[in-house]
């Protein structure tokens, strides 16, 4: 679906090329054109996928969606130099919309996490009315006792410093200190903390799945574009 047509200062500007001031010069060095033809007026309104910045077309002029298989020892804070986001083009922090992730992995923490500059997008992936599933695999530091499934599945384990349960959850067991563990919310550090109020300790957690996408064929640190139809115009 082609983007309809945009300010060339507006345009730039929220792809990283530039601020809106700067774009008077790209324009006056002849260094803009739309199908081959330069533009002189800032407010020019064109179509993004016409556009070339010396020569070349502009880096992705459509919104950014993305799954990331993020490594263990890294944050996902825009400001750290060591973080997730010195993995993507440098340009691509400096996009409006921010290019973010949808939701957090904390720094011991590896697996899936999407990123896109779609705020609708992002929105309707972490709403809790769509309860898209996220599926971690979590290796613990004590055997399992017997009795967490059924108690992750009746939806009444209340975690430190809430004042509602958790959502009810799925649990695998893989092992007698390995399992599956599926949630539908996104709550602060929620599987640490539900393995704590279930008087155990996560000592390895990697998220495996995110709705139907998965990391196959992904190494730590690697990424790709999601197609279109993986990721739906409408809600999960």
């Amino acid at each position: 679906m082609n983007a309809s047509p945009e300010r060339i200062d507006h345009l730039l500007s929220r792809l990283g090329y530039c601020s809106r001031s700067e774009v008077r010069d790209l324009l006056r060095a002849g260094r803009v054109e739309v199908d081959g033809v330069p533009v002189s007026r800032p407010q020019s309104k064109v179509p993004p996928s016409s556009v070339t910045l010396d020569g070349a077309p502009l880096d992705h002029p459509q919104p950014l969606y993305i799954l990331y298989h993020k490594p263990l020892g890294k944050v996902c804070a825009h400001d750290d130099a060591r973080g997730i986001y010195a993995d993507f083009p440098e340009r691509w922090r400096l996009r409006r919309p921010c290019f973010a992730s949808v939701g957090r992995l904390d720094k011991e923490t590896s697996g899936l996490l999407l990123l896109t500059d779609d705020g609708d997008w992002l929105h309707r992936l972490i709403a809790p009315r769509f309860a898209v599933p996220r599926r971690y695999r979590v290796q613990l530091q004590s055997p399992l006792q017997g009795h967490e499934a059924e108690q992750l599945a009746s939806g009444t384990l209340l975690l430190e410093g809430e004042k509602h349960p958790c959502r009810p959850a799925e649990l695998a067991v893989l092992g007698d200190q390995e399992v599956l563990l599926t949630l539908r919310e996104g709550r602060y550090h929620e599987v640490r903390r539900i393995f704590a109020a279930l008087g155990n300790v996560v000592v390895a957690l990697h998220r495996e799945s995110y709705g139907n996408l998965t990391l196959v064929g992904l190494e730590p640190g690697a990424w790709r574009e999601l197609t279109r139809a993986e990721r739906p115009e409408e809600g999960p």
